[in-house]
């Protein structure tokens, strides 16, 4: 199936964090406390997408303070941390959104999301991911994790289901 057909499917997009959302850095002050840095642009690509009919989950394999905030402010619901096999997560996910792997996309980065990325319907692949991810992915953003990636892939699926020029119709003032 071409790539056009399946990100027209998408309405469910799932991220990993850690190299996806961010660098894939772990820093730690004095006392302990992580620290994660995430770019604006890919939240206003979430947001985007989250008022154009796709919603937005993350599962990450490491639990972060600084990622639940990041989350909330986001107002992104589906959220699993800790989840060292994410396909437990996205099987209740796709459970209780009733949605087939083909309405559902993942955007990866590395070895612990190889699993799941074999269950989705479309495989995001960030610039820098592993040769593995690299491998099976449908699509490999320019950009790499943490820098806009997240961004890329989600203009990609609103370009393709037709939503991209009615956006930025709307944000430049015309109608």
């Amino acid at each position: 199936m071409k790539l056009e057909t399946k990100l027209k499917k998408i309405k469910l997009l799932l991220l990993d964090v850690d190299g996806v959302l961010t660098e894939g850095r772990v820093s730690y002050d004095s006392d302990g406390n992580e620290w994660k840095t995430f770019n604006v642009k890919d939240g206003l690509g979430i947001k985007l997408a989250q008022t154009n009919g796709i919603e937005i989950g993350i599962i990450s394999g490491r639990s972060s303070a600084a990622l639940a905030r990041r989350a909330q402010e986001l107002d992104i619901h589906i959220f699993f941390q800790g989840q060292s096999d994410k396909t437990v997560a996205y099987q209740q996910i796709k459970q209780e959104r009733a949605l087939k792997d083909e309405n559902i996309g993942f955007i990866g980065d590395d070895l612990n999301d190889l699993k799941i990325m074999q269950s989705v319907g479309v495989r995001f692949a960030v610039n820098d991911a592993s040769s593995e991810i690299k491998t099976i992915a449908d699509f490999i953003s320019e950009h790499p994790g943490g820098q806009g990636a997240v961004r890329e892939v989600i203009e990609t699926i609103l370009k393709s289901q037709g939503k991209w020029d009615q956006i930025i119709r709307g944000l430049s003032g015309e109608i």
